[in-house]
């Protein structure tokens, strides 16, 4: 398969050349593309499925402990100007990040598979909605990326139609800590990950394309980036709100986007249009518009149980992928918090019997799709 841009197959095949890949596979999105992915991943040992009856087209993945969340010391914004780089982030020059990093992805994916992912961020037809193609060598990447945003088919025939799209190139490597970067270039629309294949550091649709490299996006274009839950409430009269919110990381966004109106608020009604992240635009008559440009959640799972978050506790007992959490002896997932069942092995594998910390990393991740099975 190859694309009908230009632009886009010439970088695929540039990134070919540098990164030398076994085969090249362009993502179509489809379900039995995603069954196929996980079988493979079963085989090798990276996931193993989890008890079907409790929990059906559920999977567990124990990452690399030195790989276990995002690393913000080696995250980069790399703009020609430091201050431009905004005063919360690190700084690298592009000569120097493209350089440095380039090095290590010469070769990197000798004896794997190179995936294309085209993918779109907001719903395929919108015009608040941005695309992007990362380039991977992770069957892991590529399976979240399938739950967590609109990929495949019809975002490279959006893609095609528009022109336009954010590179993202990532690589696990070898998972070398001191071989590891997360580099931003913004006014590339580009963005190189190498050396891990955690979430935000490697499903460059999330925080890197949505909130980093969309947030200059947005200053180009008159809108918000924002790390902000959306959702929707309506009182017993019929008054409907829609309500943004920002939090920072663990502070409950998550819980909050899925709160369910106690009995004491008859008739009150609220649902989740996002978790973590919110693109606001103003329309043509002045008003403000949300959309939430991912279609899935990678959320925190220590401490999800029916009391803190009866929708995501739900949710997450079919079709869904976790990362790094305990399991019992009749291969359900666990956690700290989970308020039923005993964990039999911990989030490396190892048998637990509590004297080696928790079963569940504390960073441990779901990632579910927000469309109903």
């Amino acid at each position: 398969m190859t694309s009908k841009l230009p632009t886009l197959q010439q970088w695929v095949d540039e990134v070919a050349a540098l990164t030398q890949p076994d085969a090249i596979h362009w993502c179509n999105g489809s379900d039995a593309e995603y069954q196929d992915l996980m079988d493979l991943m079963v085989a090798d040992g990276t996931m193993s499925p989890l008890n079907q009856e409790s929990y059906p087209n559920c999977y567990l993945h124990l990452s690399d402990p030195s790989d276990v969340a995002r690393v913000e010391h080696l995250t980069y914004v790399c703009t020609e100007s430091q201050e431009d780089a905004g005063p919360n982030n690190n700084w690298m020059s592009p000569a120097e990040a493209h350089a440095r990093v380039d090095a290590l992805f010469e070769g990197a994916m000798q004896g794997r598979t190179m995936y294309v992912i085209p993918y779109c961020m907001g719903p395929i037809n919108s015009p608040y909605s941005r695309c992007g193609v990362e380039i991977t060598d992770s069957k892991y990447v590529v399976a979240n990326m399938k739950l967590m945003t609109r990929m495949g088919k019809k975002a490279l025939a959006r893609i095609e139609r528009d022109g336009t799209f954010v590179n993202g190139l990532h690589s696990t490597g070898d998972l070398d800590p001191e071989r590891r970067f997360i580099m931003h270039f913004p006014d590339e629309l580009s963005i190189k990950s190498f050396g891990s294949g955690y979430g935000g550091n490697a499903l460059l649709g999330k925080k890197c394309h949505a909130l980093r490299i969309a947030s200059y996006q947005a200053r180009q274009e008159g809108w918000l980036a924002e790390h902000m839950l959306i959702v929707g409430l309506e009182n017993p009269d019929g008054a409907v709100h829609y309500v943004a919110c920002a939090f920072p990381s663990a502070c409950g966004k998550t819980n909050l986007a899925m709160l369910i109106p106690p009995e004491s608020m008859k008739g009150w009604k609220a649902w989740t249009l996002g978790d973590d992240i919110a693109w606001l635009h103003l329309d043509e008559d002045g008003v403000m518009r949300a959309i939430n440009p991912e279609s899935g959640y990678f959320g925190v799972v220590p401490g999800t149980n029916e009391k803190t978050n009866k929708n995501a506790f739900d949710m997450i007992h079919h079709n869904t992928i976790f990362t790094n959490v305990g399991r019992t002896a009749d291969n359900k997932p666990w956690w700290e918090g989970k308020k039923s069942g005993t964990p039999a092995r911990d989030w490396q594998g190892r048998a637990y019997d509590g004297t080696a910390g928790p079963a569940a990393h504390a960073n441990s991740r779901f990632t579910v799709p927000a469309t109903m099975p």
